[in-house]
């Protein structure tokens, strides 16, 4: 606990802000790579620390706090409510707090409905914001690619890498799943433009607002995963082991606030190979960060299944 008031109060200083104010350092939950606490200070500031860990992790986890930053500017510029960043480093990220919590399924159906509505039209502004070229912009590896196929072929090709490094259980073997990847490549050439990719909104990084009586989406948090790419990623956690082409209210938001949402060929095909990707990394990431027999259980039950049907979907070409 000394260490964590000892950073805060280093970061806060860095930050411009005055150390003596600190009141409070506490661990927030939800985090399963970064250490995440709360600063709260006397005067009511109110902040999230990210610290970077110094563990190993997979090929792509690299500067993951430059990127959440990059994320918080995008959806800035979107007018999309996430954190805001107050001050960086190479190893902590201090940024503001946004209102609600995590999204847990607890909302009432007809809220529920008008929720993944304005989530849509959230989501459908985040990707008019584009970046100068494909890829992490954290660097992992290298510079930002010209085109989607290149910059998306090596994030494929380095996961599979990882895979085989950690020695990490998949349902097929890598040589096989990089086979069948291959064969849908070509869809990825219809990606032009690169635009921002959150890649991990799952309903525990979507939080919920309560305050004034009509639940409303208070922030969209932990951009750390996201990339350049394609915007058809950002499905995929969005509809997290499910379809969401079933999630009608958010389809609706999404078009409605200009978003594209076609699933012709080539765009399931695209969406068979996010899938793919990132159910590939809660596999493989389960080495690393030693979860447990139990965890590793309930994902050979729940996630293989869905990345078998993902690269099921490619080999039969698109067709679902």
């Amino acid at each position: 606990m000394t260490d964590s008031w000892e950073r805060a109060r280093s970061v806060l200083e860095t930050a411009g802000i005055p150390p003596g104010r600190l009141a409070h350092v506490g661990p927030l939950g939800g985090g399963t790579y970064n250490t995440v606490e709360e600063l709260r200070l006397t005067d009511g500031g109110h902040y999230v620390l990210k610290v970077a860990p110094t563990v190993p992790g997979l090929s792509h986890e690299t500067r993951l706090l430059s990127a959440e930053a990059e994320f918080c500017r995008g959806a800035a510029l979107a007018d999309v409510p996430a954190p805001r960043v107050v001050a960086l480093d190479g190893q902590w990220l201090l940024m503001t707090v946004c209102p609600g919590d995590p999204w847990n399924g607890s909302p009432e159906p007809a809220e529920q409905a008008d929720l993944r509505r304005e989530l849509g039209g959230q989501v459908a502004r985040l990707h008019r914001v584009t970046g100068p070229g494909f890829g992490y912009p954290s660097g992992a590896f290298g510079p930002l690619a010209p085109d989607w196929r290149t910059a998306f072929t090596a994030m494929f090709d380095a996961l599979l890498a990882d895979a085989r490094t950690y020695g990490a259980w998949l349902p097929r073997p890598a040589d096989e799943v990089a086979a069948v990847a291959r064969t849908a490549y070509d869809a990825l050439d219809e990606v032009r433009v690169p635009r921002l990719v959150h890649f991990d909104l799952w309903p525990g990084n979507i939080l919920v607002d309560r305050v004034g009586g009509t639940p409303r989406i208070g922030g969209l948090i932990d951009g750390e995963r996201m990339f350049w790419g394609d915007p058809l990623a950002d499905f995929v956690s969005l509809a997290l082991l499910g379809d969401i082409r079933r999630d009608e209210p958010f389809l609706e938001g999404y078009r409605r606030a200009g978003g594209q949402a076609v699933f012709d060929r080539s765009a399931r095909l695209r969406l068979a190979l996010y899938r793919a990707y990132l159910y590939l990394i809660m596999h493989i990431e389960t080495v690393p960060r030693a979860y447990g027999a139990e965890h590793d259980r309930r994902l050979r039950e729940t996630v293989a299944p869905e990345l078998l049907a993902a690269l099921d979907e490619i080999e039969s070409g698109g067709v679902s």
